[in-house]
């Protein structure tokens, strides 16, 4: 287990995404695949408000009611840490503080639970003043409903000024930022990655294996993939790609692992990077993520992998 600076929360270095539940699989294929995931040691949950509300005859809050039905039926609440997100719930979006008020209670509902323990804006609202948007959160830190606050795909402009925003009103601050970061989509290191240091926030990533183009499943000659994410990761295949998954061929096989653990390994040893999120169809999908956890590279092993990326 890593602590999240700033807290008093204990989390598995690998978080379940749960963006798929109520998606590519139902409520009995969720169970079986957070159940799995609990046995393996794992304790953190991450989900949204508007997951998946994408998806034809669905309206958003899916993957949080079947999260809840999961929670209420295993009675293992005190052990597990859930994350969700508020933002982006079609006829709740953006971060007025009414939005956030009313998102956050569904959210509760939804969950079964009185609090979450962290709720992450789910994206930056620049039509909000920062003062009214982290008021209102910090209403529900006061309140009890959530522990603590995070960020997601916030500009490290915004990011830095909701920080300092926090510092000088004396509101709950941001202690965790969820931004898309991988192996090949590597903006983050950019500039919030140093913000994220400077200030002690634990990074979160997302598409943590850029659309499941990082396990190796997708790949030219390999034929049709059956997942609605393989169009996400078919835009990777050109020759950094190519080169990406030559490099974690190479390690894997020198580990006796696979693509997706290496990937996962390698994100987990970024600076300012706590727990990787990933999700995972079943318990065949599941396994390289966990096996992950207990993976360590050599110093080569991440210059090869650095090297490929460019």
């Amino acid at each position: 287990m890593a602590q999240i600076p700033r807290t008093d929360l204990d989390v598995f270095p690998l978080c379940l995404g749960s963006n798929i539940f109520g998606w590519t699989i139902d409520r009995d294929q969720s169970f079986a695949v957070l159940d799995a995931y609990v046995v393996a040691g794992g304790n953190f949950i991450d989900t949204a408000d508007s997951y998946s509300s994408w998806v034809p005859g669905n309206s958003g809050g899916e993957a949080e009611q079947i999260i809840g039905e999961w929670l209420a039926e295993r009675g293992n609440r005190d052990q597990i840490v859930i994350a969700t997100k508020v933002g982006r719930q079609p006829g709740l979006e953006g971060l007025a503080p009414d939005t956030i008020r009313h998102a956050a209670e569904d959210s509760l509902r939804r969950l079964g639970i009185e609090a979450v323990d962290i709720l992450y804006a789910h994206a930056d609202d620049p039509a909000v003043p920062l003062e009214e948007s982290l008021g209102a959160l910090g209403e529900l830190v006061i309140a009890g409903k959530t522990r603590y606050l995070a960020a997601s795909n916030y500009p490290v402009e915004r990011l830095a000024e909701a920080l300092a925003v926090s510092e000088r009103e004396g509101l709950p601050s941001y202690v965790a930022l969820q931004p898309e970061y991988n192996l090949i989509e590597r903006g983050y290191e950019d500039s919030l990655q140093e913000l994220c240091q400077r200030e002690e926030l634990a990074c979160f990533p997302y598409y943590a294996l850029a659309s499941g183009f990082l396990t190796g499943k997708y790949r030219r000659g390999a034929g049709d993939v059956d997942s609605p994410r393989a169009e996400g990761a078919a835009k990777y295949l050109d020759g950094r790609g190519t080169a990406v998954l030559a490099a974690l061929d190479e390690v894997a096989a020198a580990h006796d692992s696979e693509p997706a653990a290496v990937a996962l390994a390698w994100l987990r040893l970024q600076p300012t990077v706590l727990a990787p999120v990933a999700s995972a169809r079943d318990s065949a999908q599941l396994s390289p993520l966990l096996a992950s956890v207990e993976l360590e590279l050599s110093g080569k092993d991440l210059a090869r992998l650095d090297q490929a990326a460019g």
